[in-house]
């Protein structure tokens, strides 16, 4: 049960990360970077000459697909006990750990510190986006009472 739940999540968080892509062509090495999009649905986009409506049209559908996912997986996530959405939770953050870990072994020194500024700077985004939520949440129960 686990194992599908983080594969959802994984397949749900695709969409996004494709959103997050800056518009251009592919770096040198067909790999995402600045400007480019990597191989995969966007090389398809790419070969498909889109206008930018149509382009503009595919984002915003390709939004809603994420959306739809996200609310899926919610409502299953919802459904789970305490205790599992805890190691779920627990089992994620170590994979993320440990890839970090790797990424960061690649790096040279004055990149690695580039890079430790960039997490804390992402970790920093989603504790904001933790307590907006929170916030959210606390709102919307106040007004259903």
């Amino acid at each position: 049960m686990r194992k599908t739940l983080i594969a959802l999540l994984f397949a749900a968080s695709l969409p996004a990360i494709a959103l997050a892509m800056p518009e251009g062509g592919p770096c040198h090495d067909g790999m995402p970077g600045p400007g480019g999009h990597g191989k995969g649905a966007a090389m398809m986009f790419k070969d498909l000459d889109l206008t930018k409506e149509q382009h503009r049209k595919f984002r915003k559908l390709m939004g809603e697909q994420m959306k739809s996912r996200h609310d899926i997986t919610q409502r299953y996530l919802d459904k789970l006990p305490a205790a599992d959405k805890k190691a779920m939770e627990d089992e994620i953050a170590a994979a993320r750990k440990k890839n970090q870990d790797a990424m960061r072994a690649l790096l040279k020194p004055e990149q690695q510190k580039a890079f430790d500024e960039g997490l804390k700077e992402m970790e920093a985004r989603r504790a904001e986006r933790a307590e907006f939520e929170a916030w959210k949440a606390e709102r919307d129960a106040k007004k259903a009472q």
